[in-house]
């Protein structure tokens, strides 16, 4: 049984699950399916496209699945998807896709703070951290466990790594690879992020074959043969492998 307040309105095509909570001045238009036990406090707006999972809670002012920024986009039935278990906080906005992929996606178990932006076509992973008034252009990618402070600029198209700690205030158009500390002016590799690695549960070993990685990619003069020594010198870890096939994958550039 849902509680819908008489002061929301709910399109008669949106399609509800059970036991969700909709607060007064919400608007939830068509095209939208939303799951269980989720809160939407007052004036949450949910437009066209929206999938919304399960136990996610809505903060006063939050706008999701809004018409892209994109000025390419005409009209197009697109899509923003939205996982289980999140936290988004007041006046934050996530536009739906585009053309270009379709679907903007968030994962689960993320917090997103106040008054921060997801561009259209983003692809969030889970349990990020994203803090207040940090904006993400278009089609930007971010991997699990990442945690990025407040104030941050993205450029579009940039990918940002796994298990990363950005410092407040960074503004930057190249990629983050995983694991590490990103900050400074202009953002550069600070080194390792020790306390969200430890915090995550990785033994000291495997911090420790990170950082010897990171040492010999970015003291190679090339960073193909730095790429190559770091794999042979640790072909079975699976973390290390990972930075490398991040550092391969990238169109932008990244960090150093």
């Amino acid at each position: 049984m849902n509680q819908i307040s008489p002061m929301a309105f709910v399109h008669p095509e949106a399609k509800l699950g059970n036991n969700n909570i909709i607060g007064p001045f919400c608007f939830i238009d068509r095209n939208v399916v939303i799951g269980n036990n989720n809160n939407l406090m007052n004036s949450v707006t949910i437009h066209t496209g929206a999938r919304i999972g399960d136990n996610n809670e809505f903060f006063p002012g939050a706008s999701i699945s809004t018409k892209p920024q994109d000025l390419k986009y005409n009209g197009e039935d697109t899509l923003c998807e939205i996982g289980n278990n999140n936290s988004i906080r007041e006046n934050v906005t996530i536009s739906r896709g585009t053309a270009s992929k379709g679907t903007t996606k968030v994962g689960s178990n993320c917090l997103l703070m106040e008054n921060m932006h997801v561009a259209h076509d983003c692809v969030l992973g889970n349990g990020l951290i994203i803090g207040n008034s940090t904006k993400l252009a278009g089609e930007v990618t971010i991997d699990d466990c990442a945690i990025i402070s407040g104030s941050v600029l993205c450029h579009q198209f940039c990918n940002i790594g796994g298990y990363v700690m950005i410092q407040g205030g960074c503004r930057f158009s190249l990629d983050i690879p995983p694991y590490i500390t990103a900050g400074k002016e202009p953002t550069r590799y600070c080194g390792l992020n020790l306390v969200g690695l430890r915090r995550r549960g990785f033994s000291n070993e495997t911090i420790d074959i990170i950082h010897n990685a990171y040492r010999i990619i970015y003291a190679s003069g090339i960073l193909k043969e730095g790429l190559k020594e770091a794999r042979t010198k640790y072909p079975d870890s699976k973390e290390v492998e990972y930075i490398c096939s991040f550092f391969e994958k990238s169109k932008r550039g990244v960090i150093r």
